[in-house]
């Protein structure tokens, strides 16, 4: 190979692991944040095990390829003159077959048995479960309470019980999809429909998220957020939404469902000011 042809391919080699770099510094990484939840632990560990192994064989077959360049490369060989034809090897046939089957295999079946803790809670958390409605609505997100008690956009829990959420979306809204990565996968918000996911035992704590389904202008406003707190905190907060009157709610609904478009302070963005 003429040095100039090889200079120039380990100039684009060098130039296509910066781009691919850059693009990696541009995203959160390659691994899912760390899981708070069973089914976000689930969720993470068959996405490794998915990873290592497709990881492994990439780098398996790009080192082969190009040892095998490098090995059998022309050495002043006529351009036009082939090598040496096999056709026909019964027994390496079957072996490429039979490896790619048993490595499919193997990852079915981790991801089916991992299939089972995300989409059920633990056994051992029956009868310990708080169900909430969680709407999803251009562009905020409603939690309904099994007292009535309404939160805008902030979904509050106890950390020693397992949270059964029911997602679903007006008839006359859009599509939306909750998604809260270290609480769970992500679960669409479907007009009309209702859909279940959990999440929990959860540590106290808070936990971001984010509509994962592009629902209009503002759907990059779209967030929510998941305080856990101690049982006795949940239940006192829990008993004093009752009593807190429309004013605390009214703020709410204000920040979630007019703030992405006309501005938390009513200035105006892509809706007009509400100012004045």
């Amino acid at each position: 190979m003429p040095r100039k042809l090889l200079a120039s391919l380990w100039i684009l080699l060098a130039l296509a692991f910066l781009l691919a770099g850059s693009a990696l510094a541009g995203n959160g990484g390659i691994a899912p944040p760390k899981p708070a939840s069973p089914n976000a632990a689930g969720i993470r560990d068959a996405y490794w095990l998915v990873l290592g192994v497709t990881g492994a064989i990439f780098v398996l077959v790009e080192v082969s390829l190009l040892l095998f360049v490098v090995r059998y490369r022309s050495r002043g060989r006529p351009r036009e003159l082939e090598g040496p034809q096999i056709r026909g090897h019964h027994r390496l046939e079957l072996i490429w077959t039979a490896i790619p089957i048993l490595i499919l295999a193997g990852i079915a079946s981790f991801v089916f048995y991992k299939l089972g803790g995300i989409d059920n809670p633990p056994a051992e958390a029956a009868g310990q479960h708080l169900k909430v409605r969680v709407e999803g609505h251009q562009f905020y997100w409603r939690f309904v309470y099994p007292n009535g008690a309404v939160t805008v956009n902030e979904l509050r829990a106890p950390a020693d019980r397992v949270v059964d959420l029911y997602v679903t979306a007006p008839a006359n809204d859009v599509a939306h999809s909750w998604w809260v990565p270290e609480l769970g996968g992500k679960l669409d918000a479907i007009p009309g429909k209702t859909n279940h996911t959990y999440f929990g035992p959860t540590p106290p704590g808070v936990y971001q998220g984010q509509c994962a389904e592009f629902c209009g202008s503002q759907h990059a406003l779209m967030l929510a957020r998941v305080r856990v707190v101690s049982a006795a905190d949940f239940r006192s907060w829990l008993a004093k939404q009752l009593t807190s009157g429309p004013a605390d709610l009214g703020r709410q609904t204000f920040e979630g469902a007019c703030g992405p478009c006309h501005g938390m302070n009513g200035q105006g963005l892509i809706g007009p000011p509400l100012q004045g």
